[in-house]
């Protein structure tokens, strides 16, 4: 996560400010977790096609950045995929939904990412029942290459506040061929009220706010220690914590005022935001929670390539009690239909940022 100048000043207020020297320019020059963004520089570089897709398909977006794949290599051309069995989030995601979703994006990217070097995958989902590996996958030439591949390494999930900028008619039109898409003022409105009310919910719940706030990596060194999770970077939140403004007591605390700070900041983005995607299924089974995944990742990488960001919003969506009433809320404006709500995201045109931290891959990788 980055953060404006702007923005960081307003959380200083009136504390401590790091003076100006030349240690103080080192530092604020040195704060990239470039161990952590290692593999995005590393994707595509492996003689091995498998491990050349895999390269690529660990890139891919997926909750709270948890990267809770594990991937066996069998023999010369096939691999199979599980969870890991450690990386979850039992209070936001109690039934594994959103994961699951995850691995349609991993997958997905992983098959795209073959095709470009001429490589098909014959996959089979759940290849020995819903308690057994999620995927198998068996390689072999003789696939065109997908065009959406040229667009993997460009690919972000923007979490900043969009430009005050239609989408034009003519993108919104081409994205309904995969998703539902709004760009009308009120139900834009309606959505943006939605998902601002939801994040205060998960925000205001002591149980779900601290699943998060257990997620942050909270500067360079931790974020190149644990390259999964929330990532809390960069040379102005690192001031911040050196000053003692930011720790992750005051990111618990309702009471502290740079709290009440995250939840403006959060309203910012929430309402800066000119359109939405969503996308539904016809029932609500882990097959339709991969091919939900699947989607958002060819999605997200269309946007990519038509220069717009996408931020997935998922508060509203998440299956825990407190978020009964919102989920109701969400499904009858979303899915009238009777359909499940899978993803909803902001759509819109939002600011370059950095890559996302990652694991290696040889760090995913274990033997069949």
């Amino acid at each position: 996560m980055t953060l404006s100048r702007r923005k960081v000043l307003s959380l200083i207020g009136g504390g401590t400010v790091l003076a100006a020297s030349a240690a103080t320019a080192e530092f604020v020059t040195t704060r990239t977790p470039t161990k952590a963004q290692a593999p995005w520089a590393l994707a595509g570089s492996y003689s091995d096609p498998r491990k050349n897709a895999l390269s690529y398909a660990l890139l891919a977006p997926n909750p709270h950045n948890l990267q809770s794949w594990q991937v066996a290599l069998e023999g010369d051309d096939a691999l199979t995929l599980r969870h890991d069995g450690i990386r979850s989030l039992p209070q936001t995601d109690p039934d594994g939904r959103q994961i699951m979703v995850g691995m349609g994006c991993f997958l997905e990217q992983m098959i795209i990412a073959a095709s470009a070097a001429g490589q098909a995958v014959d996959l089979t989902l759940f290849p020995e029942g819903q308690d057994g590996p999620i995927a198998r996958a068996v390689f072999a030439g003789g696939a065109a290459p997908d065009p959406l591949a040229a667009h993997i390494l460009e690919r972000r999930s923007c979490k900043e506040p969009f430009e005050d900028r239609a989408v034009p008619a003519a993108f919104a039109n081409e994205l309904e061929l995969q998703a539902d898409v709004y760009t009308d003022p009120a139900t834009v409105k309606d959505i943006q009220n939605l998902s601002f009310d939801a994040f205060m919910i998960e925000t205001m719940t002591p149980r779900t706010m601290q699943e998060s706030v257990d997620l942050m990596r909270m500067g360079k060194a931790e974020i190149n220690a644990s390259p999964d999770g929330i990532d809390l970077g960069g040379a102005f939140l690192e001031s911040l914590m050196l000053a003692g403004v930011l720790n992750r007591e005051t990111l618990a605390d309702p009471e502290d005022p740079g709290f009440q700070q995250g939840i403006d900041m959060y309203r910012e983005i929430m309402f800066a935001t000119p359109a939405y995607a969503v996308l539904t299924t016809p029932g609500n089974t882990s097959l339709d929670h991969i091919d939900a995944g699947r989607r958002w990742l060819r999605l997200n990488l269309t946007t990519t390539a038509m220069g717009l960001s996408l931020h997935p919003i998922s508060q509203a969506l998440q299956e825990y009690p407190e978020m009964d009433a919102l989920y109701a809320r969400a499904h009858k404006m979303l899915a009238p239909e009777g359909h499940t709500v899978q993803m909803l995201g902001r759509l819109g045109y939002g600011p370059s940022i950095p890559r996302t931290p990652r694991w290696p891959l040889e760090a995913k990788l274990t033997r069949a």
